[in-house]
């Protein structure tokens, strides 16, 4: 198994389609920790979270063979986990709403006395108020390192729409983290 770890996402998972099923193993060990992270972020509740990357690696192993290998394997693994994050959300209804009275033209800046980690806390926690619709790109491009052309894949978005939603949730996160602060 030593030997998988020198491999692409992409070939893991033709070699787990092909050769070992037992192989699975190592595209959950690469992903678990950053799904779980995405979940959280979109879910904001550990256990929901827990939940739905459990239920995407299943649903994942179960269409593997459906996976096109000229694609990147995490867009397509992160599109599963947003689908079933997605789908809890309308389930229980939690999505919060765009605020009428938020202006998007401020050019307000965060203090920059903040220390690193203070700062990644009050990120964090303002994340959780922000309305899904902007949560999404912004936590897979800045917290998860996703290209935007990544980001379009997995939110099946156009990519200029995926810079306008990025760009309007750096500057509503900045409102809700000043709104915090105050």
């Amino acid at each position: 198994m030593s030997e998988l770890s020198k491999l692409t996402d992409e070939k893991v998972v033709e070699f787990t389609r092909t050769k070992d099923k037992e192989a699975y193993a190592e595209i959950i060990k690469r992903f678990q920790d950053k799904l779980m992270r995405y979940a959280k972020y979109l879910l904001n509740d550990d256990e929901k979270a827990a939940d739905v990357v459990q239920e995407s690696f299943i649903k994942a192993y179960v269409n593997l063979n459906n996976f096109n290998s000229k694609k990147k394997f995490s867009s397509w693994i992160y599109r599963i986990v947003h689908n079933q994050a997605i789908n809890l959300i309308h389930k229980y209804k939690k999505e919060i709403p765009l605020l009428d009275n938020i202006d998007f033209d401020s050019g307000v800046d965060i203090e920059k006395d903040y220390a690193k980690t203070e700062i990644t806390k009050m990120v964090k926690e303002c994340l959780k108020d922000m309305p899904l619709l902007y949560k999404e790109p912004l936590s897979l491009y800045y917290l998860e390192d996703k290209s935007y052309n990544e980001v379009s894949d997995i939110l099946r978005l156009p990519v200029g729409t995926v810079g306008t939603r990025i760009k309007r949730a750096k500057i509503l996160l900045k409102k809700i983290c000043l709104k915090k602060t105050n």
